[in-house]
C-alpha cells in the first residue's frame, strides 16, 4: 500500500499463474491451474476509489489472464488482446476500485469453462467509502476493513466451486473453498452475540444454478453487494447463477449454542462435498 501524488491510496498486488496439483478431498488430487498456487486464488480487497495495480505473471503451461468483475478500461479487460498473456509473460492491470461490492476475478482464456473449472478464480471485494455514502454511513463503515465497526463482525469469504475429476464436463466433487466437507468435519466457530457476514461467490461450472441454505436461521441478502440496503430480507435460501455473488448477514443472538448446518439445497451437491457447520459458542476458547 502506498500513496499517490493526488493523495489517493495505491494498492499493489502480485499474482502468479502456475500449474499445481491440489487435494480436493482426502486422497483425491486434482491437476489445477492456480493463482498464487491456491484454489480459489487470494481474495483481493480494496476500498472504493483506491487505485489498483495488479502485476500478473504467467508461470503456467497455458495462456492466462485476470478478468475483473468491476469497472475498467477495455485494455484492462483480461481478454485476448487486452491482458491475456502466454507462458513466461507479464502484464500489469491498473484501474480504480469501483463499484463497491462483492465481486470476483477469473481467467478469460479459451476454452473459458475449462480455465475457470481448473481453478482460475478468486473473490474481489471492494469496501464502500463511508464518506461517499452519508445516508448509509454506519452500514458502510461496518463493511470497511480496519474500522472499529467492521471489527464487530465475523466475516468469511465462501467461494462455491466444484471439480470435474474425469474431464467429462460433469462435476464429481462440490465444495466451498475447494475441500469437500471441510467445514462439516471442522465446523466454523462463531460467537453467538457477534453478527456474521459472508461474501458468497458462485463459480461452479457445468451446473447452471447453485444455492446457499442456512439451517434454523434467516439472513439478509445483498445481491452483488453493490447496495447498502438488502435486496432480500429474512430469507433462509438464495440461488446464484454462474459468477453471481452477494453478501449475507445474520446472527445467532437468540439461538442456543450448538452446530448449525449450511449447504446448497441441491441434494447432490451436498452429498458430494458442499456442506458445512457453524459451531455457535458463547465465547471463543
Amino acid at each position: 500500500v502506498s500513496t499517490l501524488p493526488d493523495g489517493r491510496t495505491l494498492r499493489s498486488f502480485e499474482v502468479t499463474a502456475e500449474d499445481k496439483e491440489i487435494e480436493i478431498a482426502p486422497g483425491i488430487l486434482f491437476p489445477a491451474w492456480t493463482y498464487n498456487g491456491r484454489v480459489p486464488g487470494p481474495t483481493l480487497r480494496a476500498t472504493e476509489g483506491d487505485r489498483l495495480k495488479i502485476v500478473f505473471r504467467n508461470n503456467g503451461s497455458h495462456p492466462h489472464s485476470m478478468h475483473f468483475h468491476g469497472i475498467h478500461a477495455a485494455r484492462m479487460d483480461g481478454v485476448p488482446g487486452a491482458g491475456l498473456i502466454g507462458p513466461g509473460e507479464e502484464f500489469v492491470y491498473e484501474f480504480d476500485a469501483r463499484p463497491f461490492g462483492c465481486h470476483l476475478y477469473h481467467c478469460h482464456a479459451l476454452p473459458l469453462k475449462r480455465h475457470i473449472q481448473k481453478g482460475m478464480y478468486g473473490a474481489f471485494i471492494i469496501d464502500p467509502d463511508p464518506a461517499r455514502h452519508p445516508e448509509h454511513e454506519a452500514v458502510a463503515r461496518s463493511r470497511l476493513l480496519g474500522t472499529p465497526e467492521n471489527a464487530g463482525w465475523q466475516e468469511f469469504v465462501m467461494v462455491m466451486n466444484a471439480f470435474d475429476t474425469n474431464f467429462d464436463n460433469e462435476n464429481e466433487v462440490y465444495a466451498v473453498n475447494t475441500v469437500a466437507h471441510a467445514y462439516a468435519k471442522k465446523p466454523i466457530r462463531v460467537l453467538k452475540d457477534k453478527p456474521v457476514r459472508i461474501y458468497l461467490v458462485n463459480v461452479v461450472e457445468f451446473d447452471p444454478i447453485n444455492s446457499f441454505h442456512l439451517h434454523a436461521n434467516f439472513f439478509d441478502y445483498y445481491n452483488q453487494g453493490t447496495t447498502l440496503t438488502p435486496t432480500l430480507r429474512t430469507v433462509d435460501l438464495i440461488t446464484q447463477c454462474q459468477a453471481e455473488r452477494g453478501i449475507l448477514e445474520f446472527h445467532f443472538r437468540e439461538h442456543e449454542p450448538g452446530l448449525y448446518m449450511f449447504h446448497p439445497h441441491q441434494s447432490e451437491f451436498t452429498e458430494l462435498g458442499w456442506s458445512g457447520m457453524f459451531d455457535v459458542v458463547e465465547a471463543l476458547s
